[in-house]
């Protein structure tokens, strides 16, 4: 069990980074062109919003199965430390800047500044996700999927 939601939860991150890089892409060119928010960007808002939800719903459960809150006490090695509590942390930080700019974006007066609060804030979780989620765990040999 704990292997499948391992890959199933490898298959969510990339499905999120693609959908984030969709929405960057969309949002920067939406604000930079000064086009109009339309049902495509609201369904990939929308899709990317519930990607990175059901991640951290099975990142949740890796957690819990695993037992890495129970290593607290061996923070001094860096691979448990990562795992234990940089990994979630991070990513925890990207999915609520994910979901803040959606709720900016769609709360906002003009269609470009809908664009620009999503880019903005997709940009920032996109860092985070590319270093915490990607990044890293390929440096720690945790592999591509």
């Amino acid at each position: 069990m704990g292997t499948g939601l391992l890959h199933t939860h490898s298959l969510f991150r990339w499905l999120a980074a693609v959908f984030l890089l969709i929405a960057i892409i969309k949002s920067l060119s939406g604000w930079l062109g000064k086009k109009e928010y339309n049902k495509s960007d609201n369904l990939v808002a929308i899709l990317l919003i519930s990607f990175t939800h059901i991640q951290f719903l099975l990142g949740l459960g890796l957690y819990f199965m695993n037992g890495w809150f129970k290593q607290m006490s061996n923070m001094g090695e860096s691979t448990i430390r990562f795992w234990a509590m940089e990994h979630g942390l991070m990513m925890l930080i990207a999915i609520v800047l994910i979901t803040l700019g959606r709720v900016k974006s769609k709360k906002a007066a003009t269609d470009e500044l809908k664009h620009k609060k999503g880019a903005i804030f997709y940009i920032i979780a996109f860092v985070l996700i590319l270093w915490a989620g990607i990044i890293k765990p390929l440096a720690l040999s945790r592999g591509w999927f």
